[in-house]
């Protein structure tokens, strides 16, 4: 099995996208998770773009030591200075240097000829190489290059020192069968391709990134260029998780990465809110949906044996469970399985009443709580609540700490908590955890709109660890905060709450 690198450029093109720009702190902070992750390569940014994106691929170099950090420059010498300078202090530093060689590249952009190109990315290459070892060439837009000159491109930038000769789909043209087939020619017409790692960077306009990115590693590719969740330009690029987990699930792949795949999720939904960029939720591997199964059919065959319906553990991506959803499409399987986990005990018998209710209320709702399954089985949903909120002051501004002061109705007994926070839902949340005598972990906090206007109902989701399982909470109001607290407590009423048959 052959190693294949990844080389993650979240923070290079996956940052191009109006409206996802990171400050360097932020930059920093994506690094470590990557570098966490396990990946070979971080593409820290484009460092004579900007004064920021020079400071963000300098404290970036400083700031990670294991994988290699590398900085993009066009096919000029200034560019090239410039980022040997911000790279000056990586342990493991990479220039990564390149030019368009599409006849579009060269005839409408670079109003240029195919012989000029070849000299000026031969010349990029020896320059690079006064700065650094490692040094990386990009063929821009080599999916719509001529095969043929292309390898030619190719054998001229190993021959002055290339490293890394990357073939990018940069427009995403490309269908996968072409894309395979254009690596597996340059691997058997560029006599000295040996003395290079081949590299993809495919993009997502006809949404075969990924797709392409797998075919060229069949061909030969050995450097993957991804993004997490497949942010980039337009449409996109090839998704780390989608190319790491295709290589690990399926076994006619003959390489093999060093992605600690249990942090995907984590680094996806850090990397999702710092770009506030939410992950559409039927993304594969890191959409909410990736393993909620609502189907009955589906929802039996996984509770009988999780392999049926999923050819990925959700526990080796970072995610606790599958998710068995209740809507009017689940059949008793997972019925069951519900009324099980808040302690019903039913038969299968005994359970057909229950279903027949269950399905005229899942008609009318579009998803079963918890609450409702207590209503449909004839509980009280209030007695079961242990905790109830009584009262809620916040103090916050710009001048001011974040402060928090919380009454809550603990079985009858009224308590009360002040805490700080960093800002007006930590300070909230960290008075209700004084006040509750037992751990627990906010694992998801999510806030959605319902209405329109600065009189909004928010609706807040939290996730909470607890007892050695997961419980969620919903709650919603015009005052954001409130509902964040009330969607804790609901959460923690279920963490601590009895409910007996």
């Amino acid at each position: 099995m052959e190693h294949l690198y990844i080389f993650d450029t979240t923070l290079r093109d996956g940052e191009q996208v109006p409206g996802c720009q990171l400050n360097t702190i932020e930059k920093i902070e994506v690094a470590l998770a990557l570098e966490s992750l396990g990946v070979d390569v971080i593409e820290a940014g484009f460092p004579v773009s900007s004064p920021g994106d020079f400071e963000a691929v300098v404290q970036i170099a400083k700031a990670v030591r294991e994988p290699i950090v590398c900085g993009l420059t066009r096919a000029v010498e200034k560019d090239i200075e410039v980022a040997a300078e911000a790279l000056k202090s990586a342990r493991r530093a990479r220039i990564h240097t390149g030019i368009g060689t599409s006849p579009y590249h060269i005839q409408l952009k670079l109003k240029s000829n195919p012989e000029e190109i070849i000299e000026r990315a031969i010349h990029a290459v020896k320059y690079a190489k006064r700065f650094v070892e490692d040094v990386e060439f990009y063929a821009e837009d080599a999916g719509r290059t001529d095969n043929e000159y292309l390898a030619r491109v190719v054998e001229a930038v190993i021959k002055a020192g290339a490293t890394v000769v990357n073939i990018p789909d940069t427009t995403g043209y490309c269908m996968p069968y072409e894309y395979g087939a254009k690596i597996k020619y340059l691997v058997d017409h560029v006599p000295n391709i040996h003395k290079a790692i081949l590299a993809t960077h495919c993009h997502n306009d006809l949404g075969m990134a990924t797709a392409n990115s797998l075919a060229g590693v069949m061909n030969g590719a050995r450097q993957v260029e991804v993004t997490i969740n497949g942010i980039g330009e337009r449409a996109g690029n090839s998704s780390l998780e989608e190319v790491v987990m295709a290589v690990r699930t399926r076994k006619d792949f003959p390489v093999i990465t060093t992605i600690n795949t249990p942090l995907i999720i984590q680094t996806s939904r850090m990397v999702s809110s710092l770009m506030n960029m939410p992950v559409q939720p039927n993304k594969a591997i890191v959409g909410r949906n990736a393993f909620a199964h609502s189907s009955g059919i589906h929802q039996d065959g996984v509770l009988k044996n999780r392999e049926n319906y999923e050819i990925i553990d959700p526990v080796s991506v970072g995610v606790d469970e599958s998710s068995i959803v209740l809507t009017a499409r689940s059949g008793r399987a997972a019925l069951k399985h519900h009324l099980d986990r808040i302690g019903y005990r039913y038969t299968n018998g005994n359970l057909d009443e229950v279903y027949n209710r269950f399905l005229e209320m899942a008609d009318k709702a579009k998803q079963i709580s918890d609450s409702d399954l207590l209503q449909l089985v004839g509980k009280d949903q209030t007695s079961g609540v242990l905790v109830s909120l009584k009262l809620l002051q916040v103090l916050a501004g710009m001048s001011t700490t974040p402060m928090a002061t919380v009454h809550l109705m603990v079985n009858g007994v009224e308590k009360a908590a002040t805490a700080e926070g960093n800002g007006a839902f930590d300070a909230a949340f960290k008075a209700v955890t004084m006040i509750i005598d037992e751990p627990f972990e906010l694992d998801e906090f999510l806030i959605q709109a319902i209405t329109r206007g600065s009189d909004d109902v928010g609706k807040v989701h939290v996730r909470i660890k607890g007892r050695n399982r997961i419980y969620y909470g919903f709650s919603a109001d015009t005052d954001i905060v409130t509902a964040s607290v009330k969607a804790l407590i609901d959460a923690l009423n279920k963490m601590t709450g009895s409910y007996d048959e």
